[in-house]
């Protein structure tokens, strides 16, 4: 069997589509659905199941999705120890969206300078589906917010970067007192079931402020656009630029104590890949 055959059955499976898996795998539509079918047919059972242009796992495939995944990770592995000890191979990152623009490129980018053998599979995603996919072991690490809970203790967590929330306000309002702006305008809430949102959501209750809520979205360059087009004000953490360009906004401090969003990486310490964790950490 081709493992290339097995690892595009996984790939298809976690995208959801014969097209986005095709653009991650850098292949044609028509050739990874070709690998596909040859997969069928060598294990003779249907893997997939189509419903216009979205698929999902038939029940074989879901029988042998874990089972594959295990078999790709041991041999990732496999490559890897072969390399005799050298930082070579693939590291599996998640990211979210502000980590993949603010602080992402800039340590991959001293990542390859130091360590050319070593390559990177990014995905981006929200932190509490990144956090879930390190647990089972689909990424080897991710760069998310740091939960209100603790990970498990198998779990490791190295903190970059603290940004305090602060009132995103148009620049015209640069002057005015926040809680006042909180109660008279328009708010764009940041979304409470993201792990960041749930800070904003807090300051506001023991503030014991309930503005006017108009939206309510998790997408931080949104809401900045948003902000800048006059339909409301925000709480958002003070995200690592670049921030949409061309915007007239004010960043507002906030007069109470309040944490941070904390954004760190976390990973498994027992992962095999753990050493390469480490070394795109100390890049």
């Amino acid at each position: 069997m081709d493992t290339r055959f097995l690892d595009s059955f996984v790939t298809v499976v976690e995208e959801g589509s014969i097209a986005a898996a095709a653009r991650r795998l850098n292949l044609t539509p028509a050739a990874l659905a070709q690998r596909i079918r040859a997969l069928e047919e060598e294990l003779g059972a249907r893997l997939l199941l189509r419903a216009g242009r979205a698929v999902a796992p038939s029940e074989a495939g879901l029988a042998i999705l874990e089972r594959s995944r295990a078999l790709l990770r041991d041999l990732r592995d496999l490559r890897d120890s072969a390399t005799g000890g050298g930082l070579a191979g693939e590291l599996r990152l998640g990211a979210i969206a502000t980590g993949l623009t603010g602080l992402l490129p800039g340590l991959l980018a001293r990542m390859a300078a130091r360590y050319p053998g070593m390559e990177a599979h990014i995905s981006p995603g929200i932190s509490a589906e990144l956090y879930r996919r390190v647990l089972v072991g689909e990424l080897d690490a991710a760069l998310i917010v740091q939960p209100d809970f603790s990970p498990p203790k198998s779990c490791a967590w190295h903190l970059l970067r603290e940004e305090p929330l602060v009132l995103l306000a148009p620049e015209a309002l640069a002057g005015a007192e926040p809680h006042g702006l909180l109660a008279t305008q328009p708010f764009i809430r940041y979304d409470r079931d993201q792990w960041g949102g749930r800070l904003a959501d807090r300051y506001l209750r023991e503030a014991r402020l309930r503005p006017r809520e108009r939206y309510e979205l998790d997408a931080l360059d949104a809401i900045a656009v948003m902000v800048d087009r006059g339909l409301g004000v925000a709480l958002v953490p003070d995200w690592a630029p670049p921030w949409p360009a061309g915007l007239r906004l004010a960043r507002i401090a906030l007069p109470r104590p309040c944490p941070p969003r904390r954004i760190g990486v976390l990973w498994q310490r027992s992962s095999a890949r753990a050493r390469l964790v480490r070394a795109f950490l100390e890049a």
